[in-house]
């Protein structure tokens, strides 16, 4: 599986409130969660991203909270990867369960920039950096979690 797209680029700690704000977990409509997806920490996110974008951070990405909503907002925004330094390990489930794809690769997440054109192979974890000609290695995905992402979560996976 590979996906390609344009990269939007956060810092380090962006926890799950910054990710989509509390005041709108009153809903569990995927539309409405995507449409307030990093509205507090980038107000023109939900205008500029485009189906198939790439989302890179720093440390500790999705911090915070353990909410389901932050990976599901993410996804339903159009990203197809989010790339980070590390992940806070409660998001790191809760994209896997809901079929995010999630890489932890530093030197991907240092060297990629915001509006960048980035390609990633999720069965060898080769993360190619079109812009920039540079390339870079995440760990591939194991076979069981590459399963639940090919069957769009964990729950579609046990159907």
């Amino acid at each position: 599986m590979e996906v390609k797209g344009f990269v939007h680029k956060y810092g380090d700690n962006v926890d799950t409130d910054v990710i989509i704000p509390a005041r709108y977990l009153n809903t569990s409509n995927h539309k409405e969660l995507a449409a307030h997806c990093m509205e507090d920490i980038d107000a023109d996110f939900i205008k500029k991203v485009r189906q198939g974008d790439i989302m890179v951070a720093g440390f500790n990405f999705g911090c915070g909270s353990s909410r389901e909503h932050a990976p599901i907002a993410i996804k339903e925004a159009g990203i197809d990867c989010v790339i980070a330094k590390t992940f806070a390990r409660i998001f790191y489930r809760n994209s896997i369960n809901i079929g995010l794809p999630i890489l932890e690769c530093a030197e991907a997440s240092e060297k990629i920039k915001t509006g960048d054109e980035v390609s990633i192979n999720f069965d060898s974890g080769a993360i190619k950096n079109i812009t920039k000609n540079e390339s870079y290695q995440a760990l591939p995905f194991p076979d069981f979690i590459k399963d639940i992402m090919g069957k769009g979560g964990l729950l579609r996976s046990l159907k």
